[in-house]
């Protein structure tokens, strides 16, 4: 079989595996682009190979400050096609607290007497105590509260906008999920469970048209019978989303976060 590298030999394989040409499959081409888009959202979301994990650095503009956000939009992956960011999971602290340690500092005296020597002096003391500093500062000061919309593509960061905590210039780093860009990536069209979904789809689409037109006999004594063509595909369909359920679902860590 011949390696599918875009979306056009995407589309002539699902039109095959559906009969093409011998049979004359009754759908517009808009209608199978459709399916194909809809497809590859079904996978983006729920497939874990639909998305990828990065970090989404930003430099706060004097623009952000005014908003009281930060957009996503237009943010671009390593091939500079654009990227749908589906979720957010935490910023990273912005002010390095290490940066501004002094020799009176709790954390300078613990490097200075107990890792002086990295080739025999333990680092358990060291590594116990800068765990339980930190589990202290979230405690008191705690992370900052991040709120992030899909649709609008915009993260809300509940601090002092434009104060010390974030004047302009200020690094952001987002641990973000965003999802598999075919023109990027065009491996995807080789899934298997893409292939056989997108198939489904337009094999729904294909019965509902002919649907319209149940019963009506051709020459030969061929009889149209959309509604089978129908049926089998949603059952198709019901049965790769029970599959996308039991073996592909990723999980959905920056919900659990």
């Amino acid at each position: 079989m011949p390696t599918i590298n875009n979306r056009q030999q995407f589309i002539d394989y699902c039109l095959r595996r559906l009969g093409a040409p011998v049979i004359d499959i009754n759908i517009d081409p808009d209608q199978v682009e459709d399916r194909v888009d809809d497809a590859i959202q079904y996978w983006q979301d729920y497939h874990f190979d639909g998305t990828q994990k990065f970090y989404w650095i930003h430099s706060v503009t004097q623009q952000d400050i005014n908003n009281r956000y930060l957009s996503a939009s237009g943010v671009l992956d390593e091939s500079n096609n654009a990227i749908q960011i589906v979720g957010i999971s935490r910023i990273f602290p912005v002010n390095d607290s290490q940066a501004n340690v002094n020799m009176f500092d709790l954390r300078y005296q613990l490097r200075l007497n107990e890792l002086y020597d990295f080739t025999s002096a333990s680092y358990v003391n060291y590594v116990l105590t800068q765990q339980h500093l930190r589990s202290l500062e979230i405690m008191f000061t705690g992370e900052v509260p991040i709120r992030w919309n899909r649709v609008t593509q915009r993260l809300y960061i509940d601090w002092a906008w434009g104060d010390q905590e974030a004047p302009v210039g200020t690094i952001v780093v987002a641990e973000a999920y965003g999802g598999i860009n075919p023109t990027s990536y065009p491996n995807i069209w080789q899934d298997r469970f893409l292939k056989l979904y997108a198939t489904a789809l337009i094999k729904k689409n294909w019965g509902e048209n002919m649907k319209k037109f149940g019963g009506i006999q051709l020459p030969g004594g061929i009889t149209l019978n959309g509604k089978e063509v129908f049926d089998e595909a949603v059952e198709e369909i019901s049965q790769l989303h029970q599959e996308m359920e039991t073996n592909y679902g990723g999980p959905l860590e920056f919900m659990m976060n």
